[in-house]
């Protein structure tokens, strides 16, 4: 009711069936939906200070930002037994290799003045891991921590899962490895606890979940930790925290000896001080200027250019592009709200990649105003006197503006109503320009109508 509310213009004077008359004026509230971003992830050593401050035991640690104060980390933890670990945002560090040669982006020394020389290899160095692919991703920041030497290995995280429709506590006892494989291999390892969003995890269900990964001699304590888990969950409007390991040490001592956090970002206003510690060099250059403009855009390694509106809209343009036999080069969503601005920042997002050949346009016009669209890609064409062919396919709000705006441009923007022939058509440009690349001849898609 309350949405239906904020997307009606009350009239001034408005009477009720029961006689009260409301007066004066009710603006408008509604405004277009922010299509979703990315969700902020953050390196382990912000994860290990967000546990350490709600109270759950992680191993001592520092960050380093030079191999001149890893090696004075080290010296404070006044240990033999050390651990170094590469800050990138990536799994698979443990296993993965530096350009420079080195292995390993976790790795254990034992003297203040090896980790001196290890994280100097590491800073400043890209990390190849199967998840950032030969490009890697650079290290910046070295954690130093104490090292553990764990008897027995647990795995809890809590997430939003769309199956419970709220948050639900994951757990087991077959820690310390792939969640994913446990999961493929032997499911019932796996426990699943829903947690009721308005009633809250309370103490007895905490301790249930204990019991069931066979930490019944520990229930007490680790019910609370699995408390100011959901705690912290709800406070830093978290999608997940996952610890993996959650191990105990010498002593019966339990710790977080790995952690990971992703939060939402549609709580990026309640959160500033948290979203203020995203690291932008660890996402790809284009994506962070597509952030900028509250666009969507995720890098693909095809050779057509897709611009348009709606997640569900750039899945359908990806895909017929494909059954044409042609190949994405990009997800890029502008969402509903876009400007002729952000528009032309969209389309200089998707010629920086020099693998593209042709763009396609597909927009279906509702919220989003086909001619504002039409004024971006104008502006585009002319200011980066794009030389490729610009397939437009337009269709809802202002249609027939934007057909005007494109066909009196003078730019060989070419418009095409059916979505199955644009792709067509851009896939069969785009063949036409890349056989024109590698014969090293100049084809100008630019010249005047």
């Amino acid at each position: 009711m309350a949405t239906m509310l904020r997307s009606v213009i009350l009239a001034e004077n408005v009477l009720l069936k029961n006689g009260t008359k409301i007066l004066g004026s009710i603006t408008p509230s509604w405004q277009p939906q922010k299509q979703q971003r990315r969700n902020l992830n953050v390196h382990e050593h912000i994860s290990y200070t967000l546990l350490r401050d709600a109270g759950i035991q992680v191993p001592k640690f520092g960050v380093a930002k030079t191999k001149q104060e890893a090696k004075k980390i080290a010296e404070e933890l006044a240990t033999k037994d050390i651990v170094l670990k590469a800050q990138v945002l990536a799994g698979g560090r443990g296993k993965g290799h530096f350009k420079n040669g080195l292995k390993g982006g976790v790795r254990m020394v034992y003297s203040p003045e090896e980790a001196e020389d290890i994280s100097g290899q590491m800073l400043g160095q890209y990390l190849v891991t199967k998840q950032t692919g030969e490009k890697g991703r650079i290290c910046n920041l070295v954690m130093v921590a104490e090292r553990k030497f764990p008897r027995k290995e647990f795995y809890f995280a809590i997430m939003m899962e769309r199956a419970f429709a709220g948050p639900v506590i994951i757990a087991s006892s077959q820690g310390g490895v792939n969640i994913e494989e446990v999961a493929a291999e032997n499911p019932d390892a796996i426990l699943y606890e829903p947690i009721d969003i308005s009633k809250g995890l309370s103490k007895e269900q905490a301790e249930t979940v204990a019991v069931k990964v066979g930490l019944s001699s520990q229930k007490e304590k680790t019910g609370q930790m699995l408390l100011k888990m959901y705690d912290l969950f709800c406070k830093k409007d978290a999608l997940l925290i996952e610890i993996n390991p959650y191990a105990e040490d010498a002593g019966e001592t339990y710790f977080s000896l790995d952690a990971k956090f992703r939060f939402d970002d549609n709580a990026a206003f309640r959160q500033k001080e948290l979203f203020a510690l995203r690291d932008w060099t660890q996402e790809d250059e284009k994506e962070v200027a597509a952030a900028k403009f509250d666009l969507n855009y995720i890098a693909l390694d095809g050779n057509i250019g897709c611009l348009v509106n709606g997640a569900g809209l750039a899945m359908a343009t990806m895909d017929i592009i494909s059954l044409h036999g042609g190949s994405p080069a990009n997800f890029l969503d502008v969402g509903g709200g876009a400007t002729a601005q952000a528009v032309k920042e969209a389309f200089k997002i998707i010629t920086a990649d020099p693998k593209v050949h042709a763009i396609l346009v597909n927009i279906f016009g509702g919220i989003m105003r086909c001619d504002v669209i039409a004024e971006g890609i104008i502006a585009a064409a002319k200011e980066l006197s794009l030389k490729m062919p610009i397939v437009c396919r337009l269709q809802g709000t202002n249609v027939d503006d934007a057909k005007v705006l494109i066909a009196s441009s003078g730019l060989k923007i070419l418009p095409v109503d059916n979505l199955d022939e644009a792709a067509r058509l851009a896939v069969k440009l785009s063949n036409i320009v890349s056989l024109a690349r590698d014969a090293k001849l100049d084809i100008n898609f630019e010249i005047p109508l």
